[in-house]
């Protein structure tokens, strides 16, 4: 697919079970179809001569990639018209017509989705009073670009970019993917509002369009001068002019009810900053500060960009599972578990380090650990452990609670090794022993990867109290992990909390087998609608954005 087709605000819970190339982008036979709801005066009076579908079909070279689709689409239906009967439009085809205006008014500029030649057509047939003409020459091609554009359409709003495009970007969660053919079957014989009904998207996609009209809206109402001033932050109970600025900002973003124009920070002022400063990742403290401003200053097409990058990595998942799992939003630095589909909590996490980034796939969790040992990592090792032991070898090993073991798993002692002669080439492993010290905690949860991440407890619990929390090597520290291991128990009553609590410091490592495997998704989400319904952003970690906007928007 081509990237180019984006303009400067281009195309627009969790979480993908199938990898995928769309069968949009290759070319297989669909199954025939039940066509015994088309009536004998149907069939006569709405049908489209086979000869005119393929002398479109080579007229229209830009469709290329779905002749085959369109073809087996009329075939199955014996070339019975879909968006078009005796009276004009069919309601399906308003609504599609009307899903494709709606979208180049917030965000999709691209003129293939919705082409002149067939705006024109269509605007014919819905100002019409009278019907259409038997005979007239515009119903065959308006039903036929109809078709072939819900191919287009479908293939670039609700598929995306490609998934070798999305590798590129760093994305390793296998795409979803979507049957246009059966979708369009099912669209265009469904009454009411299919078409946003039925679109094969995260429920995700769908806030995040709400919320673009929003913001194209305050956009469209004029571009704001940017809040300024030199005093170093406000609270409660002060009174300034910026104040009134302010307030207004927050009226039109919807985090200040009412009309309130005054200079006074007062209470609602207050607790709207705080909402403000949680939509944002702002240390929520109520105070008026540069942080705040500086968001408050942010362009709102800067905004509107933002979510037209999610939107295009919401459309590489799919709708959301009806299972248990647990949903990682890296830039988030938040974890969220869900109960048979439904979010039951959420918890603090700390997620890599740019350079040490944690990466964005998904895996079966399979394994709980108590007592876990901790086998430090090449690069580790490497880095920080070798050099330790070099200095000081033994006193180095007692320090950290670490010891040596061999390929076998047997210990050996420290003082028969010459450390010296060893870098990238150690032969053995060095493992951080149970314990309190240990830098995986007390408790491990193993969804098996080729990236050798997982979920852990961690000693350092003070980093759960930090805004921005990228400090780990890749690997992901969790904040409650006694719940998050009750809540993966839960149904195996021989583990009670007393139990839990016993094994997770015991100070010897067990290893228990989760009985129903639990989907892990790590994600990479920097603009989301949280479950109060709210409007959230985040701060681009690991730099995905810039490259994913490089793709959409062009350099």
């Amino acid at each position: 697919m081509t990237i180019r087709f984006y303009s400067s605000l281009a195309l627009l819970t969790l979480i993908i079970f199938a990898a995928c190339q769309q069968q949009t982008g290759s070319r297989k036979k669909t199954k025939a179809r039940d066509t015994t709801h088309y009536t004998k005066q149907a069939y006569i009076e709405q049908t489209i001569d086979s000869n005119y579908v393929n002398k479109f079909l080579q007229a229209h070279t830009s469709y290329d990639a779905y002749d085959e689709y369109i073809l087996n689409f009329y075939r199955k239906r014996d070339f019975h018209f879909a968006w078009i009967n005796k009276d004009g439009l069919t309601e399906q085809a308003s609504n599609f017509i009307n899903m494709m205006k709606n979208d180049a008014a917030y965000g999709i500029k691209d003129s293939s989705l919705m082409n002149p030649d067939l705006q024109q057509l269509t605007d014919t047939l819905l100002v019409s009073d009278v019907g259409l003409k038997p005979g007239d020459t515009s119903i065959p091609r308006v039903e036929m670009m109809l078709t072939a554009q819900f191919f287009a359409y479908g293939n670039k709003v609700w598929g995306g970019l490609t998934a070798d495009s999305a590798k590129d970007l760093e994305w390793y969660i296998p795409r979803k993917k979507i049957d246009m053919a059966s979708l369009l079957d099912s669209m265009v014989n469904k009454k009411g509002n299919a078409f946003e009904d039925d679109e094969p998207v995260n429920r995700q996609y769908i806030l995040l369009r709400q919320q673009l009209k929003k913001l194209a809206q305050l956009e469209a109402a004029g571009n704001w001068d940017s809040i300024r001033t030199t005093q170093k932050s406000f609270k409660k109970g002060d009174s300034a002019a910026v104040i009134a600025q302010v307030k207004y900002r927050l009226e039109a973003f919807g985090d200040l009810p009412g009309k309130d124009s005054s200079q006074r920070f007062n209470a609602a002022l207050d607790t709207a900053v705080r909402s403000f400063q949680l939509r944002m990742g702002i240390k929520e403290d109520g105070t008026i500060n540069k942080s705040v401003l500086d968001a408050l200053n942010t362009p709102v097409q800067d905004r509107i960009k933002k979510i037209l990058l999610n939107m295009e990595r919401l459309r590489w998942v799919p709708i959301e599972p009806t299972t248990d799992y647990i949903l990682v939003n890296i830039p988030q630095f938040k974890m969220h578990v869900y109960d048979k589909g439904k979010l039951a909590w959420s918890s603090n996490v700390v997620v890599g380090k740019p350079g040490a980034s944690t990466v964005i796939f998904t895996k079966d969790l399979r394994y709980i650990v108590f007592s876990p040992y901790w086998n430090v990592p090449p690069g580790i090792l490497k880095g920080e452990v070798l050099p330790g032991l070099k200095r000081s070898g033994a006193g180095y090993l007692a320090r950290q609670n670490m010891e040596i073991v061999g390929a076998s798993g047997k210990v050996i002692p420290p003082g028969s090794i010459n450390f010296s002669k060893y870098g990238s080439n150690f032969p053995y492993v060095v493992r951080q022993k149970p314990g309190g010290k240990n830098s995986l905690g007390k408790v491990k949860f193993l969804f098996p990867n080729e990236y050798n991440i997982y979920l852990h407890d961690t000693p350092a619990r003070y980093l759960f109290g930090e805004n921005k929390r990228s400090f780990s090597h890749g690997c992901i520290r969790i904040a409650e992990p006694k719940h998050l291991a009750e809540w993966l128990l839960r149904d195996d009553s021989t583990w009670t909390e007393k139990k839990i609590d016993e094994a997770m410091n015991a100070g010897k490592e067990k290893y228990v087998t989760v009985k129903d495997k639990v989907p892990v998704f790590i994600v990479y989400f920097t603009a989301f609608v949280d479950s109060d319904g709210k409007l959230n952003f985040r701060d681009d970690v690991y730099g995905h954005d810039q490259k994913l906007a490089t793709s959409l928007f062009g350099k």
